[in-house]
């Protein structure tokens, strides 16, 4: 219960993705969620939890949807300080078959979240999650200067994340 500036940093690709979207009645009566937990995942089924913030959760659904992926949950933090340790330690309770988690991030592993949220996570309420990073590799510079590059490296993170092509698709 406090209330505090919003500031939304956000990629313009979001401001017209079709999933990324509002009604009129979350705006009016609405409220800011921190976490967004998978309201598709079964949590029977769950054998993987993603963890990510920002763009990469469209990439992210989008790529399990091709690959038809139903042991996969990702969940979006939308907040990241103050950390919200409670909502974190809920998920955690209810993928209980999850033996992988992991936080995906676009940026190369030296810059974006990574390192503060890995500092959350080795909290004595989660340690016991052994989160892991996929992420570009580190680097000086987060662009590459090309597009095709850029497309081929968050093709890889995507792949690394969700893994590779299945049977029907090679």
């Amino acid at each position: 219960e406090f209330r505090k500036p919003l500031i939304v940093m956000s990629p313009k690709s979001l401001l017209r993705h079709p999933k990324c979207t509002s009604s009129l009645s979350e705006l009016a009566e609405g409220r800011f969620t921190e976490v967004y937990d998978d309201a598709d995942a079964n949590p029977e089924n769950v054998e993987k939890v993603i963890f990510c913030s920002g763009k990469v959760y469209y990439d992210l659904v989008e790529r399990r949807e091709q690959l038809a992926d139903e042991k996969t949950a990702i969940v979006r933090l939308e907040q990241l300080y103050p950390f919200p340790m409670g909502q974190i330690v809920d998920i955690r309770d209810k993928y209980v078959k999850a033996v992988k988690w992991l936080w995906v991030q676009e940026e190369p592993e030296n810059m974006g979240p990574w390192w503060y949220v890995r500092g959350r996570f080795m909290h004595k309420a989660l340690r016991d999650l052994d989160l892991d990073v996929v992420s570009q590799a580190a680097s000086a510079s987060p662009a590459t200067g090309s597009y095709k590059k850029a497309a081929k490296r968050q093709q890889d993170v995507l792949d690394r994340a969700l893994g590779a092509l299945t049977p029907k698709e090679a």
